[in-house]
């Protein structure tokens, strides 16, 4: 009986593990999954008076990136790849 007294901590180990992957990667870049995309777009273009448009090209932005700013304005420094996708004009396409 002793010698299964380790699996009680081998599976709290592998659990705490996990648990800190996750928390790590939480709002870098790549870090959200396709279906997570509408509700962070949602937040994100939340305080816009342009909704539509903001929501459509949040969403493909974050189809692209797997990724959404915090906030609902700026901070686009945490989503590289959302930061550099840019017009013709060389503007910032997403919100």
């Amino acid at each position: 009986m002793a010698r299964l007294s380790w699996l009680p901590f081998a599976f709290f180990l592998i659990l705490a593990l996990s648990f800190a992957i996750q928390t790590a990667n939480a709002g870098k870049e790549g870090s959200l999954r396709l279906q997570d995309c509408p509700k962070a777009c949602d937040f994100r273009c939340s305080k816009t008076h342009h909704r539509k448009p903001c929501l459509f090209f949040c969403n493909y932005c974050c189809q692209r990136c797997l990724c959404v700013p915090s906030g609902t304005y700026g901070n686009r420094e945490e989503c590289p790849c959302y930061n550099n996708i840019k017009t013709k004009e060389g503007a910032n396409k997403c919100p």
